[in-house]
């Protein structure tokens, strides 16, 4: 019987034997994300076959596995029975796997064909950006961020700290408190989020984590958090802002990427969740791809 344990920091060891060479083009995978996630997500991991296998749920698609890590290619398809055996003894799996690349789709496609039930999980589609247009404001598309860009850097006497250092992880804590406080709806996502963020700020060490905070007259702004996951790609997986500083996640985006991620191809912002506001604010910054993700099932 395969034994799924919880996710917990010190399993960070076990993530990075099998993520070293992070080769995934969406963000789902980092063990900065899961962590942060983690019980929102009821995330929980297990290794089978010595291939790293990671179980979660996600709200309308219920509970399934993201894409086997480390396996080869003659265990795959031993792995995969193995999970469709422990799918079939939990009802709330809607679909086995969740989170799925093209790349790994061609590959089941091939082994599985016509048997293979597939669906693209539109909400869930990675924003790619070019690294070098997001930190010159490059193109019509970014026009207006770069006057509210602008605006910031003429109107505030601003400061930039990084985030590792002692006070201003306890003012990113302060500010994140402040902004959960702020917010009309406190649902579940937003009140695990916060809980994530401090744990995260909280444990810095634990995870590969770059992150600045702004500060207008020694006031915390906001701040973020992200991390180079290879040499092509950089995840924002933290973005806060007081939106009282007219400009201040235009002057965040484009100061971060030009401080901190200067020698990477592409950034990737994550999803919008479904939320139109999130959408139109993430097209704004003119993507050059949205990376797709699917959910599967086996007949």
């Amino acid at each position: 019987m395969i034994e799924f344990r919880p996710l917990e920091l010190k399993d960070n060891i076990v993530f990075q034997k099998y993520l070293s060479e992070y080769q995934f083009k969406t963000y789902e995978y980092s063990f900065l994300n899961l962590y942060l996630w983690r019980k929102y997500c009821n995330v929980q991991y297990a290794i089978v076959d010595d291939a790293l296998i990671i179980k979660k749920n996600e709200g309308d698609a219920g509970t399934y596995f993201m894409q086997p890590i480390g396996f080869k290619d003659e265990n795959l398809k031993d792995i995969i029975s193995i999970l469709l055996e422990i799918k079939k003894d939990n009802k709330d799996m809607l679909f086995l796997l969740g989170d799925i690349e093209e790349t790994f789709l061609k590959k089941l496609l091939k082994i599985y064909g016509e048997k293979l039930i597939y669906t693209e999980d539109i909400k869930k589609f990675d924003y790619i950006y070019e690294a070098k247009k997001l930190i010159n404001f490059t193109g019509e598309k970014l026009r207006k961020r770069k006057l509210q860009y602008n605006q910031f850097k003429n109107a505030y006497d601003f400061e930039i700290k990084d985030i590792h250092d002692k006070k201003v992880i306890e003012d990113c804590i302060y500010f994140s408190e402040k902004w959960f406080n702020t917010q009309e709806n406190k649902d579940n996502q937003i009140t695990f989020e916060l809980e994530g963020i401090k744990d995260i700020l909280t444990n810095l060490q634990f995870f590969n984590a770059i992150g600045m905070a702004v500060y207008i007259n020694n006031n915390i702004a906001g701040f973020t958090i992200g991390e180079k996951v290879n040499k092509e790609m950089a995840v924002i997986h933290i973005e806060k802002g007081d939106i009282t500083y007219k400009g201040i996640y235009a002057f965040i985006n484009r100061i971060f990427a030009k401080k901190y991620l200067n020698d990477i191809v592409y950034i990737n912002r994550e999803e919008d969740v479904g939320i139109e506001g999130i959408r139109r604010a993430k097209l704004a910054y003119d993507p050059v791809k949205l990376e797709k993700k699917y959910l599967i099932n086996i007949q």
